[in-house]
């Protein structure tokens, strides 16, 4: 089981920022994410900065710890665009990023760039999109020049050389639950990433989050052995904080080894936590998280 954190974009660089991300890499986190939003839920009318530029600051101010997005989505973001922002941000790094990458949802990614009298894209032309984004971006990704044209997104003659540091691409970790997502996450993905079951992350137990994350896992496995690949070849990562716990398993160390081990033993192999962040849904003692980041990370490991 591998500990990592996800760092929200609210900080100005000079006014914590960098040292909330130097400070994950001396705790010994396996990776820091950050979300890739124009803004989100909670925190819309506050400071918030861009993903790939925040990535790269904090790329420049470490030099162990793994970087990316958690997550990436189609609804701002076009394949040809992020494919160059990505393979500089991977040349940035060192061969340190991980490309969290989903459907996105229906926030307000979904609606800011809309005209007047849009809709925003329904579940099912988002699943269209994601399906093009990703094949797109994947072959942008291991290609010097690619021409591609489809339904949603196109391409002519678009470069990218030298291509990424790491080989054939930077890994992909796709978030997905749904039929169409999981035959992705077994095609392109190096990873899959699941928040639980958002149906019962209110309503339910704990224990209903257990056993929805499992069908998860076995919905994944029958994806992977339809698409011919093992299911073990796809690190999973549970990000939490949307669960029936809460925060709870943030409260204590044997708090957290509990609540991981429980999911190390479902097939997680590694799980992310939200830096603390007073007074919103992420609130949670510092001290104990550092302590959970490298004491708790220790007994996993043991």
């Amino acid at each position: 089981m591998r500990v990592s954190t996800v760092i929200l974009p609210i900080h100005r660089w000079s006014e914590g920022g960098r040292k909330t991300w130097q400070r994950a890499e001396e705790l010994g986190f396996h990776a820091a994410y950050t979300y890739d939003h124009l803004s989100w839920r909670s925190f819309r009318d506050g400071p918030w900065f861009g993903a790939v530029p925040t990535l790269t600051a904090a790329a420049a101010a470490t030099s162990r710890l793994r970087l990316g997005t958690l997550v990436t989505s189609p609804n701002f973001r076009h394949p040809v665009t992020l494919a160059k922002e990505l393979i500089t941000l991977d040349d940035v790094s060192g061969g340190r990023i991980t490309l969290g990458i989903g459907a996105g949802g229906s926030g307000f990614d979904a609606t800011t760039l809309l005209r007047g009298g849009e809709e925003p894209w329904s579940p099912r032309e988002r699943a269209d999109r994601f399906g093009e984004f990703v094949e797109l971006l994947d072959r942008l990704l291991t290609h010097d020049a690619v021409t591609y044209e489809g339904t949603h997104y196109s391409a002519y003659e678009a470069r990218n050389i030298p291509g990424c540091a790491q080989r054939p691409r930077l890994p992909f970790a796709v978030a997905a639950t749904g039929p169409r997502g999981l035959r992705l996450a077994a095609r392109y993905g190096q990873a899959w990433v699941t928040t639980g079951d958002p149906k019962i992350s209110e309503t339910g137990t704990p224990a209903d989050s257990l056993a929805a994350i499992g069908g998860q896992i076995d919905r994944l496995g029958k994806a992977c052995a339809e698409a011919g690949r093992d299911t073990g070849d796809l690190d999973k990562i549970f990000l939490t904080g949307f669960t029936p716990d809460g925060t709870a398993p943030l409260s204590s160390v044997d708090a957290f080894v509990d609540f991981a081990g429980r999911h190390a033993e479902l097939g997680i192999e590694e799980i992310v936590l939200h830096w603390p962040i007073p007074d919103s849904i992420f609130a949670a003692d510092l001290g104990v998280f550092e302590r959970i980041a490298t004491e708790g990370a220790a007994q996993l490991a043991g």
